[in-house]
Formats: C-alpha cells, structure tokens, sequence
C-alpha cells in the first residue's frame, strides 16, 4: 500500500514501501545532541542523569579534560571523538565541533557532547546550541558542577559569606588571541565579594595589576586551585599581590579565586604537593 511504513531491524532508521513505483529506500530519523556538563574531573561529581545518557550514547565529543573514569561510563561500542582545546593548540575551530555535532544528529545519532564543568560556564555551550537550533537538531543541556564550586568546596572557603562576600562573579581570564579580557575592573575590585577567575593562570599577574589599580587592596586573600576535585588537586592560599607566583606553581588547569572569604581557605595537605612533585 502506498506511503505504508515498514518496521526496519534498525532502530534509527524508517522504510517507506513507495507503492511498487521505485525502490525502498531508508530515512534517517533524526538523532538528539545532549549538552552535557563532565563536572571537574571527580567521576562522583558528575550528576545522576549525565550518567544516565552517557550510559547510552552512540557517540561521545568530549573534550580533553573530561578523564577516563568517566568516558568509560558510555557504552564499550560508543565512537569517542576528541576536540580537545588547549591554549593556542585546538584540534578542531569551534566552528567545526558546531558542524560534527549537527552531521552526527543528522545520522540518527545519540549524541553526547561531554564537556567539562558546565557546559553553560565558559564552555561555549551556548555557541554549540545555537548552531544545533539553527539546523533543526533537538539538543538538550544537563548542567554540571563547574570548577569553581568543587575548588571552594575542598578549600573550605565558601563563596558567598553573609558578613564577607555578599556576590560572587565569575570571570575568564582568557581572551580571543593575544587580547585581554573586556572586564569592568573597577567593579571587580570592590570588597565584600568573590571574584572567581577560570583560565586565568598565565594572565594571573596582569589581572592582580589591574584589580590593584582599581582599588583592591594587594592583601585581599587569594586561591589558586589546579585540578579541582581530581586526586592530585593541589590548592595555594596567598594574596592578590602574590597571586602570580602562586599560579606559576603548577601547570595544567585553574582556577582563581579572590575575596575575603578565602581567609579561611586550606592549602593542600603534604601529601598532595608529594605526589605532584614525584611525578615530575
């Protein structure tokens, strides 16, 4: 009968028998892209249902910070792609990772963009979901525990503070090529509130220069926190006049934090520092 439709032994695809007029032919049925926060590393940070679609992915984009733990959740038969984005070393232009993200859909795919963190928090979520909107792909967003939150966490600083820090803002530290971040410094600088920096460490001493010139006092407590959440996290308490050379401890990623509320931040236990130094 004409326009009847088939069942197919695939699940993503639809046989339409065309009336004896012509061959059969499959259809794809479109797939779904999942923007999907990894949280910052700690697999036991990583929500309940990010778990639950991870569990069930036909592909996996991730980006290079998500660890295995937590890759190895996906199906063993999942394709796993990496776009890791480095400083000035990206495998794909974030225009590319649109267009994959789309092409995959568009197979009749279940696809998981995992991402770390948040995906709406300095995680170009929003890019990606606009180019899955303008092509007509469903995508949904299941947010993640971003760095910040994992770093004040294990420090015991928390970010806002009734009597020290009565708002919290999240900033990057890292522009578009060489240029530096469009910030209102001078609202940065007022006290009484957190001043959460990602990307921040090679920038960490122009960003204390200019937080001092607008009026923060070079005194105010400081933490630098590499690799929140992860076995070899490794925490610095200073000060914003010496936040550069706490920065400059180690490599890899971080994140600043800057407020009154950090006075009462723990640095990393020895044993900790140990292992980052062994393994150098």
């Amino acid at each position: 009968m004409a326009g009847r439709k088939a069942k197919s032994s695939r699940r993503d695809l639809v046989v339409v028998e065309g009336g004896g007029t012509g061959s059969s032919r499959p259809v794809p049925v479109p797939g779904k892209v999942w923007l999907t926060g990894a949280g910052p590393g700690d697999p036991e940070l990583l929500t309940l249902r990010a778990a639950r679609i991870l569990a069930s992915a036909d592909v996996v984009v991730h980006d290079g910070l998500v660890p295995d733990a937590i890759l190895d959740l996906a199906p063993a038969q999942a394709r796993r792609i990496s776009v890791a984005k480095r400083k000035s070393r990206h495998t794909y232009a974030q225009e590319e990772i649109n267009r994959l993200l789309v092409a995959l859909a568009r197979e009749g795919l279940q696809v998981v963009r995992l991402k770390a963190g948040d995906p709406f928090i300095f995680g170009r979520g929003g890019e990606e979901l606009e180019a899955c909107r303008e092509a007509g792909i469903a995508c949904e967003v299941i947010p993640g525990v971003t760095a910040a939150l994992a770093a004040a966490a294990s420090a015991g600083a928390p970010l806002t503070h009734r009597r020290s820090a009565q708002a919290v803002t999240f900033v990057t530290g890292h522009a578009s090529g060489d240029a530096e971040p469009d910030l209102d410094w001078k609202a940065l600088a007022r006290e009484n509130q957190t001043v959460v920096i990602y990307m921040g460490a090679s920038t960490a001493g122009k960003i204390s220069e200019r937080l001092i010139a607008a009026g923060r006092p070079a005194s105010t407590p400081a933490l630098v926190v590499f690799r929140a959440s992860q076995s070899d996290e490794l925490r610095v308490t200073t000060v914003l006049g010496n936040i550069a050379e706490a920065a400059a401890t180690d490599s890899g990623p971080a994140v600043l934090v800057i407020g009154e509320a950090m006075s009462g931040a723990m640095s990393s236990p020895a044993p900790a520092i140990l292992r980052r130094e062994e393994r150098a």
